[in-house]
């Protein structure tokens, strides 16, 4: 397959996904009915814009394009992005003080930690991917930041493989069963979310590069 063909699949993918998460905020506000709905659906359309923004700068990066660092989607990314890690990391501090609180005396602890663990991880991971495509963006075929970003996206690829499980699969005493179309919903989109990294990270891999890597 041609590098066009992969960047066209990876920048198609990656759009699907921003209107994936704009569905995902819609229907936390639709389908929940306590307070956390907002937090959410913040979360989701949040994660929205930045996808937005980090996929146009992508599609330039992908195009040997240059982004000056004045450019408005530029800007835009590098401001948001950390108000997006600032938020999930609140969600997940939120989660980690009511488990050492012990409002979930029941859970096991096992699953408890795979799930913290994997979701600060991812949290990290994809903040790291963020900033990592906001510096390549100025020089797009420069060895050491594409390198970086390709290591992230490795990396968040899996940690989203584990989080679309977690998000699926209840944690007996911590969630409560979830129904069909939250599973689809949640499931979908993770799987979304792996589909558009793994796409992405192929895309850069099989760029021309002046030089090899």
């Amino acid at each position: 397959m041609t590098p066009a063909r992969w960047r066209s699949l990876a920048l198609g993918a990656l759009w699907v996904q921003v209107a994936a998460l704009l569905g995902t905020a819609a229907f936390s506000l639709w389908r929940s009915a306590d307070f956390s709905r907002y937090f959410n659906a913040a979360e989701a359309l949040l994660a929205a814009l930045v996808m937005a923004w980090w996929t146009t700068l992508l599609g330039r990066a992908l195009n040997a394009q240059p982004t000056p660092g004045t450019d408005g989607v530029q800007r835009a990314l590098t401001l948001v992005f950390p108000w997006l890690t600032s938020l999930r990391g609140a969600l997940w501090g939120m989660t980690l003080f009511g488990v050492l609180g012990g409002a979930t005396p029941e859970a096991n602890p096992v699953a408890l930690t795979a799930l913290l663990t994997i979701w600060g991880a991812a949290i990290i991971a994809s903040n790291a991917t963020y900033g990592s495509l906001a510096r390549v963006s100025s020089e797009p075929l420069a060895a050491a930041p594409r390198r970086k970003l390709m290591d992230w996206l490795n990396l968040s690829a899996a940690l989203s493989l584990g989080m679309a499980v977690l998000n699926v699969v209840p944690i007996p005493g911590f969630s409560g069963d979830p129904d069909l179309s939250t599973q689809l919903v949640y499931g979908l989109g993770g799987l979304l979310d792996v589909t558009a990294t793994l796409l992405a990270l192929r895309a850069l891999q099989v760029q021309p590069v002046p030089g090899g890597e």
